[in-house]
């Protein structure tokens, strides 16, 4: 008996949505756009990267340690253990990205004097976490902790499916522009944008694999709920990916710092007091 599949899976389902805060919102922000046009500032990139350096470097291992936790690898149903082997080897392959991301920003940010490690050199003052990036992490943490593996599966794709799309329009853009345009924030920008886009095939695969794996934990519920079979249990589930959708849209959509924001974003570092 063959199985059938959804006419359109979940993920696509969910970039289909109208969400609350617009998808463009999270994807053509100011911030992008400046960024695509040559026009962002040093400093507001390296205010960003500050930010995303918290992110990567705290919140995304965190997450991904909880979420393997959930894994079912002692299922005595083969299909179940095969499939939580390679949702293994997916997670496994998130952490092993996000050490070199993390590599890739401190490289990137001593190529082009990019300040995001805190101290601005001979002003003594450190960059503040912003309201948007506490926010983001707590709910990676609220999801990893609380929620089913699902949800978490769902989550991450939804974050590395906005990054895609958001940095997949600037890299094009970028590089239809003469390297005789780009000065150290164009160039940074350059490298940054290529390393998140659709042009870079490993980390387009990389979404994409995430992608199939949410939609082969999700196509019992989808298609239940695409053939209106009244389960209430499925309709629960993708409920919840529609709100996780939206949520994370809404997430990224605040992650993108303000027009001059980063000059209000620094203050005194305060020297540990001698004993």
């Amino acid at each position: 008996m063959s199985v059938q599949v959804p006419p359109m899976a979940l993920t696509s389902h969910l970039v289909s949505l109208s969400t609350p805060v617009p998808y463009e919102a999270a994807i053509s922000h100011k911030f992008l756009v400046d960024a695509a046009n040559l026009n962002l500032p040093h400093d507001r990139l390296a205010f960003w990267l500050s930010q995303d350096r918290i992110y990567a470097g705290q919140a995304y291992p965190r997450f991904i340690a909880q979420l393997i936790t959930k894994i079912p690898l002692d299922s005595t149903d083969g299909k179940i253990r095969d499939r939580s082997r390679r949702t293994l080897q997916v997670l496994v392959a998130c952490l092993d990205n996000i050490v070199r991301e993390v590599n890739f920003f401190e490289d990137t940010a001593k190529k082009y004097d990019l300040d995001i490690g805190g101290v601005k050199e001979g002003e003594g003052q450190i960059w503040l976490e912003r309201k948007a990036t506490r926010d983001y992490t707590a709910e990676m943490a609220r999801i990893a902790s609380l929620g089913s593996l699902e949800d978490g599966l769902i989550f991450l794709w939804a974050m590395e499916k906005v990054y895609l799309d958001a940095w997949t329009t600037v890299s094009s853009a970028l590089c239809a522009k003469p390297v005789s345009d780009l000065d150290k924030t164009g160039r940074a920008l350059r490298d940054l944008s290529y390393s998140w886009s659709s042009a870079n095939p490993d980390f387009l695969a990389f979404v994409n694999n995430i992608g199939v794996l949410v939609d082969e934990y999700l196509i019992p519920a989808f298609r239940d709920v695409l053939q209106g079979k009244g389960n209430e249990h499925a309709d629960i589930i993708i409920t919840r990916a529609e709100q996780i959708w939206a949520r994370v849209v809404e997430l990224e959509a605040e992650f993108w710092p303000a027009v001059n924001e980063e000059e209000v974003m620094r203050i005194p570092r305060l020297d540990p007091v001698e004993q």
